[in-house]
């Protein structure tokens, strides 16, 4: 007897496809990830392949008129800066983030701002339209000209979005989306890969930009299959401690601009309301006199950002082990540094706990604060104080030399808007011309770093 139901198994990975169950992924190599697949036979797995009839032509890449990207302002200064210069027409954006941190608040914002310009439609899976009216109506959105759909049903999503051509279209979120062609529930594997592979396709060949809304698991990456990443073309995340009223948008893909981008945003009774001059956010509530704090001009995607790191070192319970604690930092990273702080500083970091803290919520994925991670938890061992209007930066090697960081100069220029004197900086990143009475300490060795915070 023929079955009934035709099984596969997908990776939650990878997306890789396997005909029976194995404990370990043979592409990605993860173990208990596989999840099993169903269709009925006869069903087309993809209707998209062949129901569009259009033919596809080949051609030279001579031959393809090449021209500027057209860019649709969203109405968010910040948010257009994480995009790259605006929401580009065509173009699927993933966004994820926890839950209540303002991904709906946002996006109902953008589709406000542009439906005075631009046809849109906002879709909702989770919630009745009731509860989008409520919103809209407490942000002070005025909701005559932004339509919405309150559907899980990708079909039926597909069929309004080809009524109403909208030039933007949200789809909150991806998870609750499913097709009834697969046998799975809303929000597995096969479901948010066929689901976004439908919407994904419907947006390349219409010209309409797709934003998803996306969940996130316990550890902050997206759930679901990570091919879901591999098909959009822009990525956002968005970060922040939700007992802070502060929210971040990065950018960890983007096809049509820089990655690693950051917009700052406040959250209010009226939403989400951008923040233009974040280096003055972070450095707001720092103490002139506090051992242990440094301040670092940090790159986030093209804008220079000075924030403020913190250390305590503090005597580790007898037998219990010394403790490494890094908050907006990666540990490993912090336990390398230690380790040449040792071996070439000269300064024992045994028998201690080591706390480090980035204020604000901010998350450091460059090297340019190695140098200041060590020299706040020196000033902590020491109890010795570095001035607040002092910064230092660098990427610290292994055999204790100081490297040069990107953009050095735009770092040294958003360090004296805000009333900074002094700088410590790789010899390299040393500016030729002298930057309004900005004192700079060029070094090349840890050692020197140590001598210079010694003599001040």
């Amino acid at each position: 007897m023929a079955r009934s139901r035709e099984e596969q198994y997908v990776c939650t990975q990878c997306g890789s496809t396997a005909s029976k169950w194995s404990g370990r992924c043979a592409d990605c190599g993860e173990w208990n990830s596989y999840e099993v697949f169903r269709t009925t036979p006869g069903t087309k797995k993809s209707p998209r392949v062949s129901s569009s009839g259009r033919s596809a032509k080949v051609r030279n890449l001579s031959e393809v008129e090449l021209g500027t990207i057209p860019r649709i302002s969203s109405g968010i200064e910040e948010m257009d800066r994480v995009l790259g210069g605006g929401i580009v027409p065509g173009s699927v954006i993933l966004i994820g983030g926890d839950p209540g941190i303002g991904k709906s608040t946002i996006l109902l914002q953008v589709l406000s701002a542009t439906s005075a310009t631009h046809r849109v439609l906002y879709v909702t899976g989770e919630e009745s339209l009731q509860q989008v009216g409520m919103r809209a109506v407490r942000l002070g959105l005025s909701g005559d000209s932004l339509p919405a759909l309150a559907e899980t049903r990708v079909d039926t999503i597909l069929t309004a979005a080809t009524q109403t051509r909208p030039e933007i279209m949200v789809v909150d979120s991806i998870q609750t989306v499913f097709s009834e062609n697969l046998d799975s529930a809303p929000g597995s594997v096969s479901q948010v890969r066929e689901s976004a592979a439908r919407l994904v396709d419907y947006a390349k060949h219409e010209g309409v930009a797709m934003i998803l809304v996306g969940h996130v698991t316990k550890e902050g990456a997206l759930a679901g299959p990570r091919v879901l990443e591999h098909m959009v073309d822009t990525v956002l995340y968005f970060e922040g401690d939700s007992n802070s009223r502060y929210r971040m948008i990065r950018a960890t893909k983007n096809r049509f601009g820089a990655v690693n981008e950051l917009g700052l945003f406040a959250m209010t009774e009226t939403g989400l309301k951008e923040v233009t001059n974040p280096s003055a956010i972070f450095l707001a509530n720092r103490h002139e006199k506090t051992p242990g704090n440094v301040i670092v001009p940090l790159l986030e995607g093209t804008r220079p950002i000075l924030a403020e790191i913190q250390a305590l070192t503090v005597e580790a319970n007898q037998g219990g082990g010394s403790r490494r604690v890094a908050v907006g930092l990666e540990l490993n990273r912090l336990t390398m540094l230690l380790a040449v702080l040792q071996r070439h500083g000269g300064v024992q970091a045994v028998g201690l706990d080591i706390f480090i803290n980035v204020v604000g919520g901010l998350k450091i994925s460059e090297t340019s604060a190695d140098l200041a991670v060590l020299m706040a938890i020196v000033s902590s061992l020491n109890n010795r104080v570095i001035p607040y209007d002092w910064v230092i930066f660098g990427e610290l090697g292994l055999s204790g030399e100081i490297r040069p960081v990107r953009n050095g100069l735009e770092r040294l220029q958003e360090a004296v808007k805000h009333g900074v004197r002094q700088a410590i900086l790789p010899k390299a990143n040393a500016p030729r011309k002298p930057l309004d009475d900005l004192i700079v300490h060029p070094v090349s060795h840890l050692s020197q770093v140590l001598e210079i915070l010694q003599n001040q």
